[in-house]
């Protein structure tokens, strides 16, 4: 049928930009049902210039939103939809990947640094070092009267600035003239205007992401920033993650607020409308992020997890908290099957595969590619095979890395559970991923409770224009729970019996044992036959961080 000529009449619409690890996105969706009307995607490359490093191009990073958003554009013209009719825009990104630029110039300093990069084990030694009795959960001390807990973790932004910034800050003439933070920052000022007013800006989710950030006053703490050595004039302000930040100055959308602003995985608790303490959900990207919702007051993990804020919703909005488990690989193993060891041609492929034979025939697979995350925190952990015998084919290797997307998730859960006392009994999902159905419903085996996919798998970007869509000036999104779209979903329900899923379980635990304390002081030899050593990495073992 061909199109009508006539523009198609809509409600008000918002705009969302979802930069992630792997791939940019611009979605626009209609505010009144929440449907997602048009969208475009642009893959990001990365590059490894030394084992363990993991960069990417920042200018790449901008020019796939700038194409995005172009191309999204021009479908909605295609389709007659008035792109006048977008009345805000969302932020929403990779978290903890690391970027530094001169403000002055509106240039990059280095790549971005991704937040699978290990390059700062001897970053985090030092750090460790420099605490009394070599105190892995040092600054669980008094600071302004507030308890302050740090995470020694390679992957997050103060540790991976700190790297940085050895060869960085010097190259500045004054301090002030740096810019910090993660991608999406460098995206809201570019789109701002850059170095022409943009505004240098971050929302609370991001911050509580630097190890910088007081989540109980809500701004950066000087004492963090003193001991780790970062100048707080190069940090951005601090705001909620709904409110109008500034005005795009650039192509087809000038003119628009930029109104939301969110870390990704806040923003999918968001769009999954997680707004009620004890709500959960699990992103299925290139890693894994299990977010529960605390409500209003924080809660300190004992097992492993993160404590993090999950969003404040306006200014005059009290912010939420939730407690995280971060899985370093999920999507990731599918790319590195394919990619590396070349024996799939597609995700699509891996899940034939495995469907093919519903068993890993005891093969069972960590893939500790960066070490473990949560609850380990084990930065020596490297990914293993093992349980293979002469009968173990790639279909059954297909089988066992779907498997251990699921296992890590248990293992976050089974911390989650332990620190709130109330265990979930059904885990939304999102992302990527969850367009394998045998893996949610390995899942669902695996957790022994239900599984519940909504029908509009983007709800990352559908949470950062919520909260766009939500801010004060802007009010085109109702966020009160009675004006909430109903979603649509399927749910997987448990198929095996519980005994069988923890004796496959208790399996997978003796494998993740065996993956640990690979990095060594030993010497290796390289291909040339010379020796050479590997830094062991610092053993981390987390509580909270603030």
């Amino acid at each position: 049928m061909a199109a009508s000529s006539h523009r198609i009449m809509l409600g008000p619409l918002v705009a969302a930009i979802d930069q992630g690890t792997s791939s940019t996105r611009f979605l626009v969706f209609n505010s009144k049902t929440a449907e997602l009307l048009s969208h475009h995607m642009v893959e990001i490359k990365q590059s490894f210039p030394k084992e363990g490093w993991v960069e990417e191009d920042p200018k790449e990073i901008l020019q796939s939103v700038h194409e995005c958003m172009e191309r999204t554009c021009e479908k909605l013209t295609q389709l007659n939809i008035d792109i006048t009719n977008i009345k805000a825009i969302g932020v929403t990104n990779q978290r903890e990947t690391t970027l530094v630029w001169d403000k002055e110039t509106g240039e990059p300093l280095y790549n971005a640094i991704v937040w699978l990069d290990l390059r700062t084990q001897s970053t985090v030694e030092r750090l460790i070092n420099k605490t009394p009795g070599r105190n892995k959960n040092h600054l669980k001390v008094s600071s302004s009267s507030v308890p302050l807990i740090c995470l020694f973790a390679s992957c997050f932004f103060t540790v991976l600035l700190a790297w940085d910034g050895r060869t960085v800050f010097q190259c500045q003439t004054a301090s002030n003239s740096t810019g910090a933070g993660s991608g999406f920052i460098i995206l809201i000022w570019c789109l701002t205007g850059g170095k022409s007013g943009g505004v240098h800006c971050t929302d609370v989710t991001n911050a509580s992401r630097t190890m910088l950030f007081n989540i109980h006053t809500m701004d950066w703490d000087p004492e963090l920033c003193k001991y780790f050595g970062i100048p707080m004039e190069i940090l951005p302000r601090v705001r909620s993650s709904s409110e109008i930040y500034g005005l795009m100055k650039c192509g087809a959308l000038s003119g628009i607020p930029i109104s939301g602003c969110l870390g990704d995985q806040s923003a999918a608790l968001v769009g999954q409308m997680c707004f009620q303490d004890g709500q959960a959900k699990n992103t299925y990207g290139t890693g894994c992020f299990l977010l529960r919702n605390t409500g209003a007051k924080p809660v300190m993990s004992d097992h492993g997890l993160l404590t993090t804020v999950a969003y404040k919703l306006g200014r005059d909005k009290p912010a939420c908290y939730a407690l995280e488990g971060s899985v370093a690989i999920a999507g990731a193993v599918v790319r590195w099957l394919q990619d590396n060891l070349g024996i799939i041609g597609s995700s699509e492929e891996l899940e034939k595969l495995a469907a093919s034979v519903c068993t890993s025939y005891g093969c069972y697979f960590v893939p500790a590619f960066s070490g473990l995350y949560a609850p380990y925190w084990e930065p020596s952990a490297r990914g293993i095979i093992c349980g293979l015998t002469q009968f173990t084919n790639r279909s059954h290797l297909a089988f066992a890395a779907l498997e251990a997307v699921c296992f890590q998730t248990r293992e976050i859960l089974d911390s989650m559970n332990q620190d709130s006392g109330i265990p979930l009994t059904q885990l939304q999902v999102d992302g990527g991923m969850t367009s394998n159905r045998l893996l949610m419903q390995l899942q669902a085996d695996i957790l022994c409770i239900p599984v519940v996919k909504p029908s509009m798998p983007e709800t990352t970007a559908l949470g950062a224009a919520m909260a766009a869509g939500a801010a004060e000036g802007v009010s085109v999104w109702s966020l009160n729970p009675e004006d909430l779209s109903e979603v649509t979903s399927e749910k997987f329900e448990p198929q095996i019996n519980p005994e069988e899923s923890e004796l496959r379980y208790a399996r997978w635990k003796k494998a993740v044992q065996k993956s640990m304390n690979w990095e060594t002081t030993e010497p290796v030899c390289n291909g040339n036959g010379r020796q050479e050593h590997t830094d062991t990495g610092a053993k981390i073992q987390p509580q909270n961080r603030l």
